[in-house]
């Protein structure tokens, strides 16, 4: 089964999500959570902090990532591994390959004319916001 990652990364005063334009299908031209590939010999964690600093220059001593949850696609024989975090102090963003952007977390991520993953983006949003002392506030 293939693995990816999705980074939930709210901005240090917690109002804030930080998200990419994607420059090529799918969801070209739409925001999506910023992630990639988790490589054969990687664990979860790993993967996520690799993928977020590669993609946004943000490293471990930035962040404390916590493992959300996984969605599993049978059909496509893919699993989706959602981390989130809070930053601990502002960064200096370096973008790879989509331009990145700090979006409102009350925006309406369900619009999906605007947002990547036919409202999957909304829905984890909404998870990590119920259990926010958890994820968001705890900064151990």
């Amino acid at each position: 089964m293939k693995k990816l990652n999705v980074i939930m990364v709210y901005s240090t005063d917690g109002e804030k999500i930080l998200m990419c334009r994607r420059t090529k299908e799918p969801y070209m031209g739409k925001f999506n959570l910023v992630g990639g590939k988790v490589e054969k010999d990687e664990n979860e964690l790993e993967a996520a902090y690799r993928e977020l600093n590669e993609e946004t220059g943000i490293t471990n001593k930035d962040i404390n990532l916590k493992h959300v949850m996984n969605f599993q696609y049978k059909i496509s024989d893919m699993e989706l591994e959602l981390f989130a975090g809070k930053l601990k102090n502002n960064v200096n963003l370096i973008e790879e390959l989509n331009k990145l952007y700090w979006v409102s977390k009350d925006e309406n991520f369900f619009d999906f004319d605007k947002f990547a993953g036919e409202g999957n983006i909304g829905h984890m949003l909404q998870q990590v916001e119920m259990n926010k002392e958890y994820f968001i506030d705890d900064e151990n």
